[in-house]
């Protein structure tokens, strides 16, 4: 992620451990109820669990499922307009990765 980022001009992102937490969790939660989404099956939308993991300021969220390995990953969002224009926000500063084998549920949160 970070070789796109600098090819358009972005500094590298730092992995953050609380949005790292926070994507975990939702990994899991999209896994356990089988879905698909942003929102966790609680309701809860993804900048108020960013939040309630302890990182102050969230800009965005990745989801993906079904895909085995973080590349094909990468390589999917990459091909998406928003996926990829929240990849190469420059302004952003943090990331968090989770993943669930379960479905291959796949989470990424940004931080400003």
């Amino acid at each position: 992620m970070n070789r796109e980022r600098a090819s358009a001009g972005c500094a590298p992102v730092r992995v953050d451990s609380n949005l790292t937490s926070a994507a975990q969790a939702h990994s899991d939660d999209m896994a356990t109820h089988n879905r698909l989404s942003h929102e966790s099956s609680d309701g809860t939308s993804f900048d108020e669990r960013v939040e309630s993991y302890g990182y102050p300021d969230p800009a965005a969220e990745n989801v993906a499922m079904g895909l085995s390995s973080a590349d094909a990953v990468l390589q999917n969002w990459m091909t998406s307009e928003t996926h990829r224009d929240n990849i190469l926000d420059c302004d952003v500063t943090a990331i968090g990765v989770g993943v669930n084998s379960d479905g291959w549920y796949w989470t990424l949160d940004f931080g400003y």
